[in-house]
């Protein structure tokens, strides 16, 4: 054994792998990604509750005059680009700013969207939505499957939830200003069989159960197929 091979510097070369990946992980996560969990079934059929997502916050990043050295970065190493319809996002909730939603781009800024029996028109043009859901017969929601044609604002976006039937959003509380988006939702990295009203219960207690029952349940309740799915 040569002095380099010691245990101690074996020691040390372990420390130092150990903090250098700590390190990557934390900037990752501060810097370029967000974890979020679906709590309503909103997004239902693409994103199911339970689903732990992850969100890339640099996907629309702009460069920014206050961190131009960061705008160079994700430029450099991120397929940064302009937010396209279909894209699935996290943000702002507009009422709530503090809390977050998740829904699909829709309607650009300066375009005109308008609904009419559940068919989306953008700009007068029919267009194809594969990952929507419907599960009600027309004229069973009131105010789901017509929607005026409306010029969107610019610098605003219109997005809805892929279950039609069952999500709030553009059609109700209006356009999502493009500062509000977090980032785009790119990963399933682990999904488990959640109780619909589980998001609710969010007191210490409640929160340690359901610490607990994923444990307790970890092999019986996780769908393991959806994990490390890319989200279309």
């Amino acid at each position: 054994m040569t002095s380099a091979d010691t245990p101690k510097s074996l020691f040390r070369d372990y420390f130092e792998t150990i903090v250098t990946c700590v390190i990557f992980v934390l900037f990752a996560r501060t810097f370029v990604f967000q974890q979020s969990k679906i709590p309503t079934g909103s997004m239902i059929p693409t994103l199911l509750i339970g689903d732990y997502i992850m969100v890339n916050r640099f996907a629309f990043a702009p460069v920014t005059a206050e961190l131009p050295w960061i705008g160079r970065l994700e430029h450099a190493v991120l397929p940064v680009r302009d937010i396209a319809r279909g894209d699935i996002v996290v943000f702002k909730f507009p009422e709530e700013p503090e809390k977050d939603y998740i829904k699909r781009v829709i309607g650009l800024p300066g375009e005109t969207v308008e609904i009419r029996q559940r068919q989306v028109y953008i700009d007068g043009r029919p267009i194809e939505e594969k990952y929507k859901l419907h599960r009600n017969p027309i004229g069973l929601n009131l105010g789901q499957d017509d929607y005026p044609r409306t010029t969107i604002p610019a610098g605003h976006l219109f997005c809805m939830g892929d279950n039609r039937d069952n999500s709030r959003d553009s059609r109700s509380w209006g356009f999502v200003p493009r500062d509000f988006v977090k980032g785009r939702a790119f990963m399933i990295w682990w999904s488990y069989d959640e109780d619909r009203d589980a998001y609710m219960r969010t007191s210490l207690i409640d929160r340690l159960k359901g610490i607990g029952s994923k444990f307790a349940h970890l092999f019986t309740r996780s769908r393991w197929g959806r994990s490390f799915q890319i989200i279309h």
